[in-house]
């Protein structure tokens, strides 16, 4: 057991531009020198990873280095996607058009590729993954006392950026991407790393793949996206893994996100231990109160964020230590560790953050964390 609050963050960090022109390239199939970009690749976790301890961050990742998004690197690993490309709506952006045109023309998500499923879902590259754990066990040997995590997309997330173009039912499609992203998840705890699952479905999908629906309907896909989540992890520890609750990264107005109090039953049903939310940012920042209401299931950790992953200010460590002890207060502080909202640069390209200043939000966020540990183990 923890005698302090430990510190980590969501997953996706800044890639040098030179990583990045590469990474692009790839994805719009122009030739790269695939064996160059191996070897940058690796040089790209090994210093992310040193930035993260230096920092002072007690769980650490590859920063998503080789990745060219959080959720849509699986088309390069699964089968069945070849269809047209696929866009989807941010109901609270179609009020403000303005706001619409700066988020799409990001350079991160003018890149990014989402073909539709269009052929049955398998296994077809598991060399990937093992060198980005690889990549990721070899960096951290450098930084004893460290502990490693990785991300990987949940089977929801992926259907929200892929439409189904193949599959009888939602449920038929979702369920298909489980047992073909079963072997990412088990590969990764095979390499004795915690396995983080992005789960931006089950909150941002309501504004936006199923912004159609009222709250019951959205209700409804979250318990069938749960079931296949713990359907792809039945053969992980539910302490080998944790799932990050999400939004949506990116600079609107989220006047139409659903409220955590709305739909936080449904999240303990998921198997991962620990819960990585959004809580820091001016939207969700309130919701520290719905556990004031809301018991913490036993065996349930929280990880909210207390740190911003949009703003360019770097918060007080004062600030971050009052964020920390509200939730120790409520839930025990034992089941809480420190996180940040989500990713500094969920798709490559994308995010606002300069790099110096991520280091520094995650050097207050460490400060902070010693500040609220001194006053929960004195």
């Amino acid at each position: 057991m923890a005698d302090r609050f430990l510190t980590t963050h969501v997953g996706s960090l800044p890639r040098a531009n030179d990583l990045l022109d590469q990474i692009i390239a790839r994805e719009e199939g122009k030739p790269v020198d695939d064996a160059a970009l191996a070897v940058r690749i690796e040089q790209a976790v090994a210093y992310v990873v040193g930035k993260q301890a230096a920092a002072g961050i007690d769980i650490i990742n590859d920063g998503e280095q080789s990745k060219p998004s959080y959720a849509t690197y699986i088309k390069d690993r699964l089968t069945g996607f070849g269809g047209s490309g696929t866009s989807y709506v941010f109901q609270d952006i179609e009020d403000f058009p303005g706001v619409k045109q700066r988020i799409f023309g990001d350079e991160g998500r003018k890149h990014r590729k989402t073909p539709a499923c269009n052929a049955p879902i398998t296994v077809k590259d598991m060399d990937a993954v093992a060198l980005d754990a690889a990549n990721l066990n070899a960096a951290i040997s450098a930084h004893p006392g460290r502990r490693a995590f990785m991300s990987a997309a949940s089977p929801g997330v992926t259907a929200l950026f892929f439409r189904n173009d193949f599959y009888a039912t939602d449920e038929d499609y979702v369920m298909a991407l489980a047992e073909g992203l079963r072997h990412e998840y088990e590969a990764i705890v095979g390499a004795g790393i915690m396995l983080q699952v992005d789960c931006p479905d089950l909150a941002m999908g309501r504004h936006t793949q199923f912004r159609e629906l009222d709250l019951n309907g959205f209700r409804a896909k979250m318990e069938l996206n749960i079931a296949a989540l713990n359907h792809a992890t039945r053969n992980i520890a539910p302490e080998q893994m944790r799932m990050h609750l999400c939004w949506g990264n990116y600079p609107g107005p989220h006047h139409c996100d659903v409220p955590l109090q709305d739909i936080v039953d449904l999240v303990w049903k998921a198997r991962p231990h620990a819960i990585q939310f959004e809580a820091a940012n001016p939207r969700h920042a309130h919701e520290f109160a719905v556990f004031e209401t809301v018991k913490l299931p036993d065996g349930k950790k929280l990880i909210p964020g207390v740190v911003e992953c949009q703003s360019p200010y770097i918060e007080h460590p004062g600030l971050i230590a009052q964020r920390i002890a509200r939730y120790a207060h409520l839930v025990g502080r034992d089941n809480v560790q420190a996180g940040i909202d989500c990713g500094f640069s969920i798709h490559a390209g994308s995010g606002g953050v300069d790099p110096d200043v991520v280091w520094a939000k995650m050097a207050a966020m460490a400060e902070g964390a010693r500040i609220a540990s001194a006053q929960f183990w004195p």
